[in-house]
């Protein structure tokens, strides 16, 4: 049986040593940019949903090498994952087809992504529409009732006017023919919308990462890996286990837990395709 078993960065395949160089460097960059001059980058970079107003097309490719500057974890994590089984891979690929691979993988995470975001948020923009477009207190009342507001005083200029929404629309409550109070709720409505939107981002190079995973775990199935580097599982049941984990826990937190767990299980939908494309053709690998 084949085992695996990491014992240290050395030989490092020349796609696999300049990722971790770019993405070290992006986060270098995160932190001293948002520290000295108070420049977000992710704000540039991160992928943000398409109708957003801050989302760029390059976002598709640069949220693969952007990540949290508050989470160090979050980067560590991502680059042992890389190096730990891209190593292998890119050394049986090559480069180039090791980069393609990473890249597609990149590229569908943030389209399944895009696409889950607007499952989530779709109902939430045509309420929003709705009212600005037919004002009435019975729909902005159900609408403040079944929205949670993920709104607090770290949310910049959005918050006094959320303060001032709340005043409003109990005025409105008191007084539903008050057009003043309603139209100060429709100028909220408009503002939130646009914060809304934006706030719909995801970075990092887990999606990637998650491909990589699910090519290792099709290509050496029983290759034994090393869970905390004591409890051996082979590779097979380790992706099964780790999809698995990734389906119950996009569904159970959708977005609550800050982890967008369909991009990573995006990574490892457009790898497998991937894979079963370049077997189709019987092209080495």
């Amino acid at each position: 049986m084949q085992q695996y078993r990491p014992s240290g960065f050395k030989m490092l395949p020349p796609v696999i040593k300049n990722l971790l160089i770019i993405n070290v460097l992006f986060y270098l960059a995160t932190l001293a940019l948002g520290s000295s001059f108070n420049i977000d980058l992710v704000k540039y970079l991160g992928l943000h949903y398409p109708a957003a107003a801050d989302f760029k097309i390059w976002q598709i490719v640069s949220y693969m090498f952007m990540h949290s500057p508050t989470s160090f974890m979050h980067i560590l994590f991502n680059m042992f994952a890389l190096w730990m089984f891209g190593n292998t891979l890119e050394n049986v690929w090559g480069p180039k087809r090791f980069l393609i691979y990473y890249m597609v993988t990149g590229i569908g995470a943030g389209l399944v992504y895009i696409l889950w975001v607007y499952v989530e948020i779709n109902p939430t923009i045509s309420s929003i529409n709705s009212i600005i477009q037919n004002p009435s207190v019975e729909s902005l009342m159900a609408f403040n009732q079944g929205h949670p507001f993920r709104i607090s005083e770290y949310s910049g200029d959005i918050w006094n006017e959320y303060v001032k929404f709340k005043q409003t629309l109990a005025l409105a409550e008191t007084n539903p023919d008050n057009h003043q109070a309603l139209q100060a709720i429709v100028s909220f409505l408009s503002d939130y919308k646009y914060y809304f939107l934006n706030q719909q981002v995801v970075i990092g190079a887990s999606g990637a990462v998650f491909g990589i995973l699910l090519a290792f775990g099709m290509m050496f199935p029983n290759t034994l890996i090393y869970v905390y580097f004591a409890i051996p599982i082979k590779a097979k049941y380790f992706v099964m286990i780790y999809g698995a984990i990734e389906v119950y826990m996009g569904f159970a937190n959708s977005q609550s837990d800050n982890v967008a767990h369909f991009a990573h299980l995006g990574g490892m939908l457009f790898g497998y395709l991937l894979i079963r494309l370049w077997r189709s053709k019987d092209r080495p690998y």
